[in-house]
């Protein structure tokens, strides 16, 4: 059992980047992936098709209204972005954009937040590269910022439900480090984008057909549907081999959660019974890797599905990014623990 889902973990973890019909694919390859990894394990069980069947309506819901509610509203919000980025800097603007989205995204949600991200990005007039280094940029913002409170992303939810604990108890533990990973994504992101503005055509009506819209929202269904049943997949393997690795061990190697849902492994991992110094260490490794590759996260999902996003372009960025702050945040808190 082990050593297959071992072998499956590879193929999520490779096949995206070298095989054209997966990558195209990736949503319907990580649910396939997900019913197999299942059936290894031996979980797939009624009670697991009930939660994989559930877990993505809300998702898929927010997705497709807020999708319909920007194409109805498309061109007044568009003058509006237009004057704004006319008023300032491009780079400026995005820097706004990325902070204020991760702040924000603990009160609207992460998947909210991903959608204005897609819908803004959408609208500007900016060259591709700019236009993917933005997206993750804002990605990482977005799952630092989401955590703050137990309605902003299932992992906050989760931790806080698990460790019987209050609203603000999340702020209050990992807040400082949170806003100021924020921030430091904001000025990075200041110096880092170098937006070129390009042409387009005006004219004629660019919003999306209905048929794109629902098409997209039942591919995150899948989607998610495909990350519930890997998250269960993998309980086992975490519960045996992870749960009594030392702290720092357990940090690096949450890095798994680039493509595994965080919310199951810290489910899996965090305890009433640890020391407030461990659940801050596993917490900021599951918050930064997730960033790192498109099925790490919700907000990843989304706007790579919408913008056209490829799994080798979102690791370019995603993998030496997340791998920096990585490195930057465990220097801290081996400092300060």
């Amino acid at each position: 059992m082990t050593i297959g889902l071992i072998v499956i973990l590879i193929l999520v973890l490779c096949l995206p980047f070298f095989v054209k019909p997966i990558e195209r694919n990736l949503e319907f390859f990580l649910f396939v992936m997900g019913f197999i990894a299942a059936m290894i394990s031996g979980v797939l069980d009624q009670g697991l098709w009930i939660r994989a069947l559930k877990n993505p309506i809300y998702i898929t819901l927010v997705v497709m209204v807020a999708s319909l509610f920007f194409k109805w509203l498309r061109q007044p919000i568009q003058r509006i972005i237009r004057k704004v980025t006319q008023t300032l800097e491009i780079n400026v603007f995005l820097t706004m954009m990325i902070v204020l989205l991760g702040l924000l995204s603990s009160v609207i949600t992460a998947i909210v937040a991903a959608i204005v991200l897609v819908f803004i990005i959408s609208m500007l007039r900016i060259d591709r590269e700019t236009e993917i280094r933005a997206v993750i940029l804002s990605c990482f913002s977005i799952g630092f910022g989401s955590v703050l409170t137990p309605v902003g992303e299932p992992l906050a939810t989760i931790t806080t439900s698990k460790l019987d604990q209050s609203f603000s108890f999340l702020f209050h533990l990992i807040g400082m480090e949170v806003i100021l990973g924020v921030l430091a994504i904001g000025i990075f992101a200041l110096f880092f984008l170098k937006p070129k503005r390009i042409v387009r055509e005006e004219g004629g009506d660019n919003s999306e057909s209905y048929v794109t819209i629902f098409s997209r929202s039942l591919k995150i269904y899948l989607f998610v549907m495909g990350l519930t049943l890997l998250g269960s997949s993998y309980e086992t393997i975490v519960n045996q081999y992870l749960l009594d690795l030392n702290t720092g061990f357990l940090y690096w190697i949450n890095i798994v959660s680039a493509v595994l849902d965080n919310a199951t492994l810290a489910a899996a991992e965090i305890s009433p019974a640890m020391q407030v110094d461990t659940i801050r260490f596993i917490l900021l490794s599951l918050i930064i890797s997730g960033g790192m590759l498109i099925p790490g996260n919700i907000p990843n999902i989304i706007a790579a599905n919408k913008l056209g996003i490829t799994s080798k372009e979102w690791a370019k960025y995603g993998l030496p990014i997340g791998i920096t702050i990585m490195t930057i945040l465990f220097a801290y808190l081996t400092f300060t623990s």
